[in-house]
């Protein structure tokens, strides 16, 4: 769960160098070790402190994805080289930002153990705390307790005081988490194979990535949208299949 220095840093582009190496998922150490190979520009310094900014994130980010994929570092650097050589580095750090920018938009909620036992009640047990915390809804520091999740921390206090076990809330979060996985790859598989195509990101040119860039942002809402109507349509069908079995199970002379 990031912490509201890192969303402050987020909103703002900057990030001091412990946040942008949390937000890229790499170590601190690395930051200068890949100044040094040439593979980040250096950071905008104000005194002793180093800004990095959004450009330095999604730098680092890629650097991380093409280690992950098999490249060295000298590898990266010549790939690197050879794309800004070739003007399409921007076009591939801009679908870079793209593709990975504001799918979570979710306000966290701090709260202590004992706000926490207050919402729930004494129903709650602290092996529900620990399931929540392994389906990453929530994360545990000393007493305080951060949901990441406003929406979704409302919907289950709603479920909970309406009278639905906690523990079975939870184990419905799984499984929409493991459905909710199942559609995001299908999703990702589809754009991959159709539109980015089988060479690979490295082997695109300039106006190619420009092109996937602009069918991101158009595609970006539209998953949403899809997943949203089809469980709309599919809870309508539920729901009145429900409620017409009741009736007929409550109408006279059944």
């Amino acid at each position: 769960m990031s912490s509201q220095v890192d969303q402050d840093a987020a909103v703002g582009g900057h990030y001091r160098r412990d946040e942008v190496a949390r937000a890229a998922g790499v170590k601190v150490r690395n930051l200068r070790y890949y100044q040094e190979r040439g593979l980040l520009p250096p950071p905008r310094r104000e005194g002793r402190i180093a800004w990095y900014s959004e450009d330095h994130l999604t730098r680092l980010r890629l650097i991380n994805d093409l280690l992950g994929r098999g490249y060295t570092v000298n590898g990266i650097a010549e790939l690197l080289a050879a794309w800004e050589q070739g003007g399409g580095l921007s076009q591939l750090l801009g679908l870079e930002r793209e593709m990975t920018r504001d799918w979570e938009q979710e306000d966290s909620v701090v709260m202590s153990r004992a706000e926490l036992r207050e919402l729930f009640g004494p129903t709650a047990s602290p092996e529900d705390t620990r399931r929540a915390a392994e389906l990453g809804y929530v994360t545990i520091d000393g007493d305080l307790v951060t949901h990441r999740s406003r929406r979704l921390l409302e919907a289950t206090v709603t479920l909970v005081r309406a009278g639905v076990p906690l523990a079975e809330v939870l184990d419905a979060g799984d499984f929409v988490q493991t459905q909710a996985a199942a559609v995001a790859d299908r999703f990702v598989a589809l754009f991959s194979t159709h539109v980015i195509g089988t060479d690979g990101l490295e082997q695109l040119s300039a106006t190619r990535l420009q092109h996937i860039t602009e069918a991101v942002s158009a595609l970006r809402p539209l998953a949403g949208e899809v997943v949203a109507t089809e469980f709309a349509r599919a809870m309508a069908r539920r729901v009145d299949a429900e409620v017409a079995g009741l009736l007929r199970t409550e109408s006279p002379g059944t």
